[in-house]
């Protein structure tokens, strides 16, 4: 398809696909502010700050690449090894 719409910019409880390194996880965005969004992950990925991800909307039942940025910041996940 050559339809080159604009893309809109991220609204709040929208769920989008995130990659992070190999890992693709989905993400509700839970507050949008300026050029920064926070975002929600469906799982704990192993990142670090500052690791760039790649942000996919769905668009007629296809995910389609609309941007890529920054981890700024995250919430650390104690992962217990079970024995």
């Amino acid at each position: 398809g050559s339809k080159q719409a604009k893309v809109q910019k991220l609204a709040k409880q929208e769920v989008l696909m995130v990659n992070i390194g190999s890992t693709a996880t989905g993400g509700k965005v839970v507050a949008v502010k300026n050029d920064l969004a926070k975002i929600q992950l469906t799982q704990p990925v192993c990142t670090q700050e500052g690791e760039k991800i790649a942000l996919s909307r769905r668009v007629d039942k296809h995910w389609r690449l609309i941007g890529w940025g920054q981890i700024r910041r995250g919430t650390k996940v104690e992962i217990n090894e079970s024995p």
